[in-house]
């Protein structure tokens, strides 16, 4: 294949990981922004996602539609109240205190893994996709005669691939529209910019809190789904999303929505078309590099706000 079909497909695989990891990166900078807890377990709830997702879509008998889409509702839902379990069980205990809930976020990773290991097990289960046709891609070349279409060998993507890409893009406008227009959002960014103020005014911040820490592990759990036919559900497959949703978060600008979306794009894309032309190892070397870079020129990130 020539080097620009092969860009192109490089180009569709990198969004669709842009795709997934602005899910699950929003869901950290958001527990971040709001609670000031940096969550060690976030990628933990990302696994946890995946499982449910495999045990839900296997339970199901039918089309792989069904137990798809009833996956899509019970693996955020199950994320999403472990992570307010863990909120109201631990987190809220130790005050939200910076370095305790570093530690306590720790143990929570662990105790989620351990406990997928003993009941999933170590296997790596695929997921059927609800629909996976073969998308045959056209390309262009100038020829004697003008500008000739051809396809050429092998130059394609599938429909579920852009599915996961188009299901992304309207997750989070829909979120968008959540934070900006409704009333939780509305009280949500309230306790993010003064939580003693917004206490005074009755604002019940604890549930704000709790709410924040499932809905950002429900948003890691959902990208898992979407993820999951094609990836492979494990019990260890937490760590990639972890780190790489740090590197978002810290290049995005810590707590800022529109920078976490514009660094998982450039992270995301970046990751696909290094992987493809060279090796995986050396993609993540250079996001860390670049984290490196931004933290030494623009601590605060390229959206992020100075300190006062």
């Amino acid at each position: 294949m020539e080097f620009g079909p092969h860009l192109i497909l490089a180009i569709l695989e990198g969004a669709v990981g842009a795709a997934v990891l602005a899910l699950t990166a929003l869901g950290l900078s958001l527990v971040f922004g709001i609670m000031r807890v940096v969550n060690v377990a976030h990628g933990e709830f990302f696994m946890l996602g995946a499982i449910v997702a495999w045990w839900v879509a296997t339970s199901i008998a039918g089309h792989p539609a069904l137990g798809f889409v009833a996956a899509a509702v019970v693996a955020p839902l199950v994320a999403g109240g472990v992570a307010v379990l863990g909120d109201r069980l631990v987190l809220k205990r130790v005050h939200y205190d910076p370095e305790a809930t570093i530690v306590a976020t720790i143990g929570i990773l662990y105790i989620i893994q351990q406990l997928a290991l003993m009941t999933y097990g170590p296997e790596a289960r695929p997921v059927e996709p609800p629909f996976n046709s073969r998308i045959a891609l056209p390309w262009f070349e100038f020829g004697e005669t003008g500008f000739e279409i051809y396809y050429p060998w092998g130059f394609g993507t599938t429909t579920y691939k852009l599915f996961v890409i188009g299901a992304a893009a309207v997750i989070l406008v829909g979120f968008w529209l959540f934070l900006s227009r409704s009333r939780i959002g509305l009280v949500m960014r309230a306790t993010q910019l003064d939580r003693e103020m917004a206490t005074a005014f009755g604002i019940p911040v604890s549930r704000v809190y709790s709410l924040v820490f499932g809905l950002g592990a429900a948003l890691a759990a959902l990208a898992a789904v979407l993820i999951v036919p094609i990836q492979q559900a494990h019990y260890l497959m937490g760590g990639d999303p972890l780190l790489l949703s740090f590197i978002v978060v810290i290049i995005g600008g810590l707590g800022s929505i529109r920078g976490t979306i514009v660094a998982a794009v450039l992270i995301g894309l970046s990751d696909g078309i290094i992987s493809v032309f060279f090796s995986p190892t050396l993609a993540k070397i250079i996001a860390t590099l670049l984290v490196a870079l931004v933290l030494v020129f623009r601590p605060q990130g390229l959206f992020g706000k100075k300190p006062a």
